[in-house]
């Protein structure tokens, strides 16, 4: 059950935090979403200063998170993979997943697994934050990354 159990994290006060969000550029009509969705999320939590970078695929995204992660409180990390009929599907979600942990406890800097894992687009978009849609990755994603940089900045 998508959901169950999710903390309630609809907007952390993070004034005075910095932001860095990467998104891929694959199946743009929902990517271009989440990213619209992890914005929207960045300002209602009070944040200002946001870097966005846009790579090609979900692969590209660890790299440029890295990169984000020396230089921002916080990094969003957004994308979406879509299963086909061959494991490059696993083999894609696996790198791009231990690539954002490695990130994150590298730089000691929170990073946001915001990249749809999905067996379809209609999966996918009913994960992107639409109107209609039953969950908000984007906004999620952001506010998880953002309440860690503020249990790191209170240690």
């Amino acid at each position: 059950m998508a959901g169950y159990g999710a903390p309630d994290l609809s907007t952390v006060d993070a004034g005075g935090l910095s932001l860095g969000v990467v998104a891929s550029r694959w199946h743009h009509e929902i990517t271009d979403q989440l990213l619209d969705r992890s914005l929207a999320a960045a300002k209602a939590c009070g944040v200002v200063e946001i870097q966005v970078a846009r790579v090609a695929g979900a692969v590209e995204l660890p790299v440029v998170a890295q990169a984000l992660a020396r230089a921002y409180d916080a990094v969003v990390a957004l994308g979406v993979v879509i299963r086909g009929e061959t494991a490059h599907f696993e083999y894609v979600c696996r790198s791009v997943t231990d690539g954002l942990t490695r990130v994150a406890l590298d730089e000691s800097t929170p990073v946001a697994h915001g990249v749809l894992t999905v067996d379809s687009v209609d999966q996918a978009l009913e994960r992107a934050g639409l109107p209609d849609s039953s969950e908000d990755k984007g906004w999620s994603a952001t506010v998880s990354a953002l309440d860690a940089a503020l249990v790191l900045r209170a240690l």
